[in-house]
């Protein structure tokens, strides 16, 4: 990708930054971005905005001239407030100093990543996976190691731990696990979960777990499971080589506000503080107190996002699954719905440029996601579910006519 630069200046610059790929989602979304006739669906983010009494705690933070430097890994009250938090949803307890706020989650995958890695130190990831988390891996010198999810027709998805661990060499560091996973909505089973931490204790790598997503999870007919998706804390060790990412905008809708955290093992809470201090020096004062608000008052937005989630999930995965073209994987957790469009006649990322033209849909194109996603695409169904049935209706003429167009090639 050599031409983002003039080419006077390419020699200058760092030739790793220059080969990293374009965006494909934000290719998509800049075609449309000012026409308001279009269902916008390509980006992770809820459709409702952040609750009032979030934005006041900001407010009254503000008006207290609270927008000095503070501590670089987050106030004291903030840190225990995501102690206390971590007990209250997972019966766990992880000491206020196991803490560090970030620039958000990116900037919490961003000092995992600084923090164990060097120059090509290897990364495990399952794969399709989110392309920021794939890039900083190698912004920051590592190499990723794919291992791609095993997609079965009837709309399975499994992860396959066995090929996982033969790919681990003398220079793997690191296993990075997204669950609830996007863009697949996979959901790492607790099982699974404990094998891969006695792997990696007994091999002595480190395990980065993105828990993003834990509360966005579904229960379809037969599920015993409820409440969050399982974390790594539970069944981990203070000392164990984990290190756990999570963010303020799923939940509470705060994507722009720019706010997360890293749990790390005892004892590193300098290096932390090092590497926030270098990288940021911390996040904005009165950001952190609307982020205490969140924490403590925010269960009841949760919950109602994820049922109005599973409401608008229900009814595009039952959409979709009626087309005889399309494979669809029912998302066990996160807000995407991930789904195979056979016969596409092209690449995903025309496909998705094709929807919006002629559907009025932004979908992400599975690409975007690594090779492994071509063939498919991804949605956001964290809408209304009117919304939801909204897009249905503009979504399957399209692939229906993709599928009759499909097979006048083929007869």
């Amino acid at each position: 990708m050599s031409d983002v630069i003039p080419s006077r200046l390419r020699r200058y610059c760092s030739s790793r930054v220059q080969e990293m790929p374009d965006n494909q989602i934000v290719a998509v979304a800049d075609l449309a971005r000012h026409d308001a006739s279009v269902v916008r669906l390509w980006i992770g983010e809820g459709d409702l905005p952040t609750p009032d009494y979030i934005k006041q705690a900001a407010v009254d933070a503000l008006g207290q001239d609270d927008t000095r430097y503070s501590y670089s890994h987050g106030l004291p009250e903030l840190r225990q407030a995501l102690s206390d938090y971590h007990r209250r949803h997972w019966q766990v307890d992880v000491s206020s100093d196991r803490f560090c706020v970030s620039i958000g989650g990116m900037n919490a995958v961003t000092m995992a990543m600084q923090a164990i890695l060097d120059e090509g130190s290897e990364v495990i990831m399952p794969t399709p996976a989110w392309p920021n988390a794939r890039q900083m891996i190698e912004i920051v010198g590592g190499v990723n190691v794919s291992v791609a999810f095993d997609f079965y027709p009837d709309g399975r998805i499994e992860l396959d731990l066995d090929k996982l661990f033969a790919t681990v060499s003398d220079r793997t560091r690191a296993v990075f696990i997204n669950s609830p996973s996007n863009p697949t909505g996979w959901r790492m089973p607790r099982r699974d979960m404990e094998r891969l931490r006695d792997f990696c204790r007994e091999k002595d790598l480190w395990i980065v777990a993105d828990e993003v997503y834990n509360h966005f999870v579904y229960q379809d007919e037969g599920d015993e499971s409820e409440g969050p998706a399982a974390s790594f804390l539970q069944i981990c060790e203070p000392g164990d080589k984990l290190l756990v990412t999570n963010t303020f905008s799923k939940n509470w809708c705060m994507t722009g506000w720019r706010a997360g955290w890293i749990v790390y093992p005892q004892g590193m809470d300098q290096l932390f503080a090092r590497l926030c201090q270098y990288n940021t020096t911390g996040v904005a004062s009165f950001i952190q107190r609307a982020c205490i608000a969140a924490l403590e008052g925010g269960d009841a937005f949760i919950a109602e996002q994820v049922e109005r989630c599973q409401a608008s999930r229900d009814i595009l995965v039952e959409g979709l699954a009626a087309l005889d073209n399309v494979t669809v994987f029912s998302p066990q957790g996160t807000f995407y719905l991930f789904f195979k469009v056979h016969g596409l006649g092209g690449s995903s990322l025309d496909t998705a440029k094709r929807i919006l033209r002629e559907a009025k849909v932004g979908v992400a194109p599975g690409s975007a996601f690594g090779p492994e996603g071509e063939d498919y695409l991804r949605i956001c169904f964290a809408i209304d579910p009117a919304l939801a049935r909204e897009a249905l209706d503009r979504l399957v003429p399209f692939l229906a006519a993709l599928a009759e167009a499909s097979q006048d090639v083929t007869v």
